[in-house]
């Protein structure tokens, strides 16, 4: 039997970072995948996602030249976007990634890795060992029982980059991340796109007034929402989709469900290592480690943060863990804020606490926010809707920040690097910011606070 210092099971993101640093220190590395290097992230879910956004996004610039004294004579076709993006995704993955990983010194084995025991897996009949193995096998598509979805080819983003043109016609149930995301960029392209959920706002996990401001672009550009909606049923009549729902029925040519993620463990075998998992994934401690201690599970697979930053962060801080042999806790995965981001156009940001989440712990905190009408660089670049919303005290605690609008995912790096390192507003504000970048805005937002307390008498410098 081969013995290895490491088995990582699952090359996506959590696993390629495992798998890359720990060969790159000179350890002798397994790494095992079904399917493609690169996990969802790279091959059907962030990566081809925002090709097809870009395209949208230039499009939709191209019909909005006239803000800036510019005319385009004729219409802008839009002929294979879809196909751009399987071309760049060839690019970034296959052959090409393959050769990046034959450069490091570690072996790697197509197929389906199941346990035999804890520090015994099985790969295509053949045994290996390793004294660490690390679960990284991310997490598919979740279908929601609605009466007849499972009787149509419905899409998910493992398979709406595959359509050979944009739709006509699009019904998306969801309005999380990838509804909003591929919403905008279909309905740009070209779709006639209607938006139904459950719940009450887009981005239901985020905050309500950015998802409602959110809704109120999409009005704006075409896209339909229908927030707080049952779904009833789905069935084919003539060629076309058709969607039961508590607020009417819509037709599409195509539906794409964005209703979540549930785990991949099946073919794993879990049982036979005496690892505990439950429908949400696979149960880990705050260094990502199962309850079989020389196993770790990190990324998607463990249910904690479903965000490939997360997973790669993941997968790093448990290679550390694992290499220190105790539990630091400088390690924890609670020391260190997960900021997300939604890319539509505003892009929508998070990190930290919502005001609701802050409501519901009952902490002693009030808002600042800044519009982004108020700044002169938003309005020259055309973008003026979106704020930044801060959650603080008098003392300048940072609970959490909410960004919608012009580079908010980039904007939102500096407010995660404030809570993890426990920086104040008065930092935010002290620190110089370069002008006229849209990276002001969290400057000014900052000097609000500042303004607010010094007017009620509450500063004290």
């Amino acid at each position: 039997m081969k013995v290895y210092d490491i088995i990582v099971i699952g090359m996506g993101p959590a696993g390629m970072a495992v798998s890359g640093m720990a060969s790159n220190m000179g350890l002798k590395v397994l790494g095992i995948d079904g399917e493609k290097l690169g996990g969802e992230c790279l091959n059907t879910g962030c990566i081809p996602s925002k090709s097809l956004l870009k395209s949208a996004y230039f499009k939709d610039s191209a019909e909005h030249l006239n803000k800036f004294g510019l005319n385009l004579k004729g219409d802008i076709e839009v002929v294979n976007p879809l196909e751009i993006v399987r071309n760049q995704l060839k690019m970034l993955t296959g052959e090409g990634l393959h050769n990046k990983f034959s450069k490091v010194d570690m072996i790697l084995k197509k197929g389906y890795a199941k346990f035999i025991n804890s520090n015994t897996i099985k790969v295509n009949d053949v045994e290996y060992s390793a004294r660490t193995i690390f679960i990284a096998t991310g997490t598919k598509p979740m279908i929601v029982p609605i009466p007849g979805l499972s009787e149509i080819d419905v899409l998910t983003n493992e398979n709406m980059f595959n359509l050979d043109k944009i739709p006509n016609s699009l019904t998306i149930i969801g309005g999380g991340a990838i509804g909003t995301e591929m919403a905008q960029a279909f309905s740009r392209l070209g779709s006639d796109v209607t938006i139904v959920q459950m719940d009450d706002h887009l981005i239901p996990n985020g905050d309500e007034e950015a998802g409602k401001l959110l809704e109120k672009v999409f009005n704006k550009e075409g896209i339909k929402v229908f927030n707080s909606t049952t779904i009833n049923k789905v069935e084919m009549q003539d060629a076309k989709i058709v969607t039961f729902t508590s607020k009417g029925n819509f037709i599409s040519d195509e539906i794409l469900v964005a209703t979540g993620r549930k785990p991949v463990i099946d073919r794993l075998d879990l049982d036979s290592a005496g690892i505990k998992y439950d429908k949400k994934g696979i149960k880990v401690d705050e260094f990502n480690r199962t309850n079989i201690k020389s196993i770790y599970a990190v990324g998607d697979c463990n249910g904690v943060n479903l965000l490939s930053h997360s997973a790669m962060h993941q997968g790093m801080t448990s290679l550390m863990h694992m290499l220190k042999g105790n539990d630091d806790n400088s390690l924890k995965r609670s020391n260190f804020p997960v900021p997300w981001s939604v890319f539509t156009s505003p892009e929508v940001a998070q990190v930290g606490l919502s005001e609701k989440m802050a409501i519901n712990k009952e902490i002693d905190f009030f808002i600042v926010k800044e519009e982004y009408k108020t700044y002169a660089r938003a309005i020259t670049d055309g973008k003026p809707e979106g704020f930044v919303k801060i959650i603080t005290d008098k003392k300048g605690k940072i609970y959490g920040a909410t960004i919608i609008g012009e580079a908010a995912s980039e904007l939102i790096q500096e407010w995660t690097m404030a809570i993890q390192n426990n920086l104040t507003m008065f930092n935010i504000m002290m620190m110089q910011h370069s002008f006229p970048t849209i990276s002001i805005l969290n400057k000014s937002v900052a000097e609000k606070w500042m303004m607010m307390l010094v007017k009620n008498g509450e500063m004290e410098f």
